[in-house]
């Protein structure tokens, strides 16, 4: 069966963007540090698709993990397949393919997959509840429903910043401004129940930057973020900060990033869901 023709299209705009300092953390991402609550449930043979797939790291993990199986990584943004495609083709993968995808409308039949995966998605779009009916509609029977995304508001760091304070408020409202939900990992379970999935397994896990090197790389690239990517631009056009503004938040980041007790931590929220036989 075909998706229905009546579906909503996506209505948010993407916070980030693909700027530089975007990727210099997607691209660090695998399959081991933000999806390990899925691993346990892959077979070999499994066909599994990856939506929001961006630079294809984790993608290209998944294809290593289903030697006999298949990828399929989509995402709204073309140009950033490009790049998804050349990290495939770099690690010699043969089992890998990308698209144009929209999650609230696949173009993929009823039944297609045994796996299908999100990470960072549910909270970037405008109707998750709609997104999940779309990923349960195209994974197999018995198969699963994969979904991981970080929660802002529960987000921690040590030492104590007020420029890092005023940093999470302005994110905050600058992702509602673009329809999504930053504090999406909170609410992966209930959007799951509305969506009508159930054999839910809710869990949750953390990235923490504490060891040497770390907090000055995660304070670097949202230093940059906050100057030079898209959700730069959206702050100011959207009128919720000024370019002093967010001059003051990159220096609070790069400031906080050169204390040698400088901790944080990224919570997420994870829900794998099973397709009933």
């Amino acid at each position: 069966m075909s998706k229905p023709q009546s579906q909503p299209q996506e209505t948010a705009v993407y916070t980030h963007g693909h700027h530089e300092s975007v990727l210099r953390s997607h691209t660090w991402r695998t399959a081991a540090n933000s999806a390990a609550y899925l691993l346990g449930s892959l077979k070999p043979h499994m066909r599994i698709m990856d939506i929001g797939c961006g630079p294809g790291t984790i993608t290209a993990d998944l294809a290593e993990l289903v030697p006999d199986g298949h990828v399929t990584g989509v995402d709204r943004a073309p140009g950033i397949l490009d790049q998804a495609r050349a990290t495939a083709a770099e690690r010699g993968l043969g089992n890998v393919e990308f698209a144009v995808a929209d999650i609230h409308a696949l173009d993929f039949p009823d039944d297609t997959f045994c796996v299908v995966h999100a990470h960072q998605v549910l909270q970037h779009v405008g109707d998750p509840v709609q997104a999940l009916r779309e990923m349960h509609r195209v994974t197999r029977p018995g198969g699963y429903i994969a979904v991981r995304d970080a929660d802002y508001l529960a987000m921690a760091w040590y030492p104590a910043s007020a420029g890092l304070d005023d940093w999470l408020d302005l994110y905050r409202r600058v992702a509602r401004a673009n329809g999504g939900e930053p504090d999406a990992g909170r609410r992966l379970k209930s959007w799951a129940l509305r969506a009508g999935l159930t054999d839910i397994t809710a869990t949750s896990s953390t990235w923490t930057y504490a060891d040497a090197g770390e907090p000055a790389w995660w304070s670097g690239l949202w230093a940059d973020r906050t100057l030079a990517s898209a959700y730069a631009d959206r702050a100011t056009e959207g009128g919720h900060a000024t370019g002093a503004q967010l001059r003051a938040v990159s220096e609070a980041w790069r400031e906080w990033g050169r204390q040698e007790d400088a901790w944080f931590t990224v919570p997420h929220g994870e829900i794998l869901c099973r397709k009933a036989a």
